[in-house]
């Protein structure tokens, strides 16, 4: 049975877009949203009144302040503190109105690089964050500490779910800010409508990545949220920290990525690698066992999620 009331904080981003087609098409509750200029979610004591007022039997927090290597390099102190904010007072809020269920968005970056591929869920604090993210990863494990704590101390049914590296319609794009699948598909268009000869991409090109596109996430946790009680609080209380994994198990080189988005955006110029600009993590695989076991599988492959991201990116620079 499907909860009543769902609210999605983040609903314009990424991952929350995808959340809120996928609850409006695939059940019957009510939505409430919010967007940043009618809740900062840094405003413990907004949070605390919607929370309040809304009542809502599950909330899904997917809102966080996110960036890719770039971005994580030149704004630590924002990735930690806003992050820290943001959850903090969500989690809370959750237990404060008696909220059932909270499926709070961690990430795979929360994992160390030396964890065995794939990675399971038992993984998490078995070695050192990847230097590049180690704000935003220090971030997501106090949420996930924070979830755990409430379901010990106080029996809650809270869940983390771990996604992999997400790409799709409502992405950023912003040139500072954005994740590798949507920086590359900017920079290649770009390079295309400027003629340019060719493109250097960071690092050696070398590092893989798993992709999953945004609607399948956000099928995989509607899922979740509408387990029976029973198995969700099993899933919240198998392992000492309540994480399940979101993956969609095929992996690419950021060479081979480059190649892909290249030939979908029709740009034919040179690809060469900048090995004096950090990797990252080499290798993040997830192992996806606990939710494949629930009988969900991504649906949308990796060529035909990129052609229908650079479509979002294409009809969003027309709307401009």
């Amino acid at each position: 049975m499907p909860p009543k009331k769902f609210y999605v904080a983040g609903h314009t981003g990424l991952v929350g877009s995808a959340l809120t087609r996928t609850i409006k098409d695939a059940t019957q509750s009510l939505l409430v949203t919010q967007t940043h200029s009618e809740l900062d979610l840094r405003d413990r004591a907004a949070v605390d009144d919607f929370i309040a007022r809304e009542k809502p039997d599950c909330v899904i927090l997917a809102a966080a302040r996110v960036g890719g290597i770039l971005a994580n390099e030149r704004y630590p102190v924002e990735f930690l503190l806003d992050n820290l904010s943001i959850h903090s007072n969500v989690i809370n809020a959750c237990y404060a109105h008696c909220v059932d269920r909270l499926l709070v968005f961690g990430s795979n970056c929360v994992y160390p690089p030396s964890a065995p591929q794939p990675i399971t869920e038992s993984a998490l604090l078995t070695g050192p964050f990847e230097r590049t993210n180690s704000a935003f990863a220090t971030a997501k494990l106090a949420s996930i500490e924070l979830c755990r704590a409430y379901n010990q101390q106080f029996g809650t049914n809270y869940l983390v779910v771990m996604p992999t590296s997400l790409y799709g319609p409502g992405d950023n794009y912003d040139e500072h800010n954005s994740h590798v699948t949507a920086a590359m598909i900017r920079r290649f268009h770009d390079a295309k409508i400027q003629n340019l000869a060719g493109i250097r991409i960071w690092g050696s090109g070398e590092p893989l990545r798993e992709l999953l596109y945004s609607e399948d996430c956000a099928r995989a946790v509607v899922k979740l949220a509408c387990l029976d009680q029973e198995k969700f609080r099993e899933l919240a209380k198998r392992d000492y920290y309540p994480l399940i994994n979101i993956g969609g198990g095929q992996e690419v080189s950021i060479r081979n990525l480059a190649e892909r988005v290249a030939g979908i955006v029709a740009y034919t110029g040179t690809i060469e690698t900048d090995p004096s600009k950090p990797d990252g993590a080499p290798r993040k695989l997830l192992d996806c066992t606990r939710l494949n076991e629930l009988g969900w599988r991504p649906k949308v492959p990796l060529d035909r999620g990129l052609e229908l991201a650079y479509a979002d990116y294409l009809a969003r620079l027309k709307s401009r």
